[in-house]
């Protein structure tokens, strides 16, 4: 793919609410597997998400927004580069791979049209030692996991700070469930001294946290767990616990999140910031039960109509795609409002561009600034294509075609969001017509650059399951 570079140019006639002195500062947090319908205002009756909750009174939802990609890594690519799987330089899930270095990133993008550039949580675009570092690829500051695998762990010895090491007291790095020092807790300090620091001019803060990611521990006063360590749930892959653990783990970063709007308020930056929320891709049917077949909490479960999109993470059906997704700016996103605009992350950087008034990349995606500002002119998909190791899938209007490297399969998804019925035999045309799309946009990928490989096996060796010393385990009756 060639790259060029285009200028937007806004005014005070087409978008009032963005022409200011001031440019907006932008939060955009996303959480770790966060599924569809895992919070109180989509119905949830388990999980607690005030904040959430009143957020998306005070913001949009989205109804039609679709992950990058139905894994981590690649998820998090199209996120920052704007590009789809078809295009993107790093398309593997292995926690290190790497964009190519100077491609532009939301980062790059923003900062070169004067934003301070700041990320805290889990990168998984470029491992330590690789041409994909973020603070060689626009972020002023990046504190956190660069690796995946590091991100496997919430005890670990140390976190990075542009490829240096700061270490976490009292993490000896050989237990899932026990240390003195939560990542989690230090990468929120670090977001919030960012917020800050940086108050008096434009910034974009990008919060890819790991939480509510599941399987992990979580400390013993932290005031979340303590909601729900009493409860009568015993469900989990590892303990019995991983359910309370996981519900735990979702109301903290609601918790964090209430932190972060009251910073927000207080610093009277509250009308100058647009927060985005979302998670990184579809949902994970954890902590099976067999009165609970989809899930302890039934991410992709709709509560209210018993219905269910199909499969979950690592798939290219709705259910692995499907996220939820709000924005909030007081003032100019309406309060309380619902949009089935389709999107998908590719269509971030357009966004951002658009509000920052700054020069974009060519990218795979569409800005949907004016439905957020509730203004005409909004521009729509002719399709949306996705790839996963064999898997393909492309949307178009109501059509969704998909194959996981054998016989294509046809769905009408504003009939059939389960993807039940495949009428691939009743529509050849259409079928034959998504897959010449499918064809056309997949391209050889390019990949990024690995320098040290040594580097990178350190970090992985952070998450206990890949020490050579067998990891501490919390009793499965504690």
């Amino acid at each position: 793919m060639k790259w060029y570079y285009i200028t937007i140019f806004l005014s005070v006639v087409s978008l009032p609410a963005v022409a200011s002195e001031r440019k907006p500062n932008i939060v955009y947090l996303m959480l770790d597997e966060w599924g569809y319908f895992e919070s109180g205002h989509m119905g949830h009756k388990e999980l607690l998400t005030p904040n959430i909750d009143r957020f998306a009174s005070e913001g949009m939802r989205f109804t039609n927004a679709y992950a990058g990609a139905p894994v981590c890594g690649p998820t998090r690519c199209a996120l920052l580069t704007g590009l789809h799987a078809g295009h993107m330089s790093m398309r593997t899930n292995n926690g290190h791979s790497p964009i190519r270095a100077g491609e532009p990133t939301l980062a790059s993008v923003l900062k070169a049209n004067g934003y301070s550039t700041g990320g805290f949580g889990k990168w998984g675009i470029g491992g330590r030692g690789t041409s994909g570092v973020p603070e060689k690829n626009g972020f002023d500051v990046f504190f956190g996991f660069y690796d995946q695998v590091h991100a496997h762990t919430f005890y670990p010895q140390y976190l990075i700070r542009n490829s240096s090491e700061v270490p976490l007291a009292g993490n000896s790095g050989t237990s899932f469930y026990e240390g003195k020092t939560h990542a989690q807790d230090e990468i929120f300090k670090e977001s919030i001294q960012f917020i800050r620091d940086n108050r008096d001019h434009p910034f974009f803060c990008y919060l890819p946290w790991t939480p509510p990611h599941g399987l992990w521990g979580i400390n013993d006063d932290d005031p979340s767990w303590q909601l729900f360590k009493d409860k009568p749930w015993s469900a989990g892959q590892r303990t019995k616990n991983d359910a309370k653990v996981y519900a735990a783990f979702m109301h903290m970063v609601d918790r964090q999140l209430g932190e972060l709007m009251a910073l927000l308020k207080e610093l009277k930056l509250d009308d100058d910031t647009i927060i985005f929320l979302c998670g990184d891709n579809g949902g994970q049917p954890y902590f099976m039960t067999p009165d609970r077949p989809h899930g302890f909490f039934g991410p992709n479960l709709n509560p209210k109509t018993g219905k269910r999109f199909r499969a979950g993470k690592g798939s290219l059906y709705e259910g692995g795609l499907k996220v939820p997704y709000l924005v909030r700016w007081p003032k100019r996103v309406k309060a309380n409002s619902v949009s089935d605009h389709m999107l998908y992350y590719p269509d971030v950087m357009p966004t951002l561009a658009e509000l920052a008034q700054a020069v974009c990349p060519e990218t795979d995606g569409l800005s949907f600034l004016p439905t957020l500002l509730g203004l005409k002119g909004q521009k729509s998909h002719n399709h949306l294509y996705w790839e996963c190791g064999n898997q393909k899938a492309v949307r178009m209007q109501h059509w969704k075609a998909y194959t996981n490297g054998k016989d294509w399969e046809l769905y009408d998804v504003s009939k059939d969001i389960e993807e039940k019925q495949d009428l691939s035999k009743d529509n050849p045309r259409i079928l034959e017509q998504l897959i010449e799309i499918s064809e056309k946009e997949h391209e050889p990928v390019r990949p990024g650059e690995i320098y040290d490989r040594d580097i990178i096996e350190k970090d992985r060796k952070q998450a206990p399951h890949k020490r050579k010393t067998k990891p501490k385990k919390r009793p499965i009756d504690e």
